[in-house]
């Protein structure tokens, strides 16, 4: 019933930008954190911002100063706007969501399905 949709994701030169979108839908009675996390074929994966329900922000120190994660709780949406980006940014991003479905009393994490990111010359 709940799914996160990921988009924006593409091919980039080096110094560009992307802006990534996500979006929950489904019986969703409550959203509490939602974040970004990215990975490479044969690597770890790696957490690259997280934001609370009430905007608190979190960047990995990979990112820091480049990249915005922000949300509109309206729509259930949470984006990452990606400035000066590197080839080492490549990779597959995923979002995640801690949310609680309607009619269920906890939370859990919620995973979209990706979207690449390749910058290169």
């Amino acid at each position: 019933q709940v799914q996160l949709v990921e988009s924006g994701g593409g091919l980039v030169q080096p110094g560009g930008s992307l802006r990534l979108s996500c979006t929950a839908s489904g019986s969703i009675a409550s959203i509490n954190a939602m974040g970004w996390y990215r990975q490479d074929p044969g690597k770890q994966r790696e957490w690259v911002a997280a934001i609370t329900s009430g905007g608190s922000t979190n960047y990995a120190d990979a990112v820091q100063g480049r990249f915005t994660i922000s949300r509109d709780n309206a729509t259930n949406t949470v984006y990452l706007q990606m400035n000066s980006l590197k080839p080492a940014d490549t990779a597959v991003y995923y979002c995640n969501a801690e949310l609680r479905r309607t009619g269920w009393a906890r939370c859990r994490d919620y995973w979209g399905q990706g979207t690449q990111v390749t910058v290169s010359s």
